[in-house]
């Protein structure tokens, strides 16, 4: 039963990464071509969706949490927690908000590195502009 959380909450981790990825594809892939404008800017778009990838599923698949369904707890008398069908509910949800958590902190530190470097390119630009 542990194994098929595991794999569930890896599937679910995964989908929800996918989806994250898809949506926020065009937006990203526009920025990036906004602040590098070399080819070079395909390979950081790579990189970022590769990043949402591992920050989704390491953020969803909790292995600590899920170790108390396989690790009977220190006390006397304690028993290992069963797998019910309404811990496969929230272990579900816990999985799906913690990977959209995830996501969600790295592209905010994303997008407000992007700002930065945006305020910064155009900077630039209008001073070059100004001096022809």
């Amino acid at each position: 039963m542990f194994m098929s959380l595991l794999i569930a909450t890896f599937c679910i981790s995964f989908a929800v990464s996918t989806l994250v990825v898809l949506f926020f594809s065009k937006p990203v892939n526009n920025i990036m071509k906004r602040i590098i404008s070399d080819d070079i800017c395909k390979a950081w778009v790579k990189y970022l969706k590769f990043a949402i990838y591992i920050t989704g599923i390491s953020s969803g698949v909790r292995i600590w949490d899920l170790e108390k369904y396989i690790t009977k707890p220190m006390l006397k008398g304690a028993e290992i927690v069963s797998l019910t069908s309404e811990r496969w509910v929230f272990e579900v949800y816990r999985t799906v908000i913690g990977t959209l958590q995830g996501i969600a902190w790295m592209l905010r530190v994303f997008f407000v590195f992007a700002l930065i470097a945006y305020v910064i390119v155009r900077a630039f630009e209008m001073k070059k502009e100004h001096k022809q």
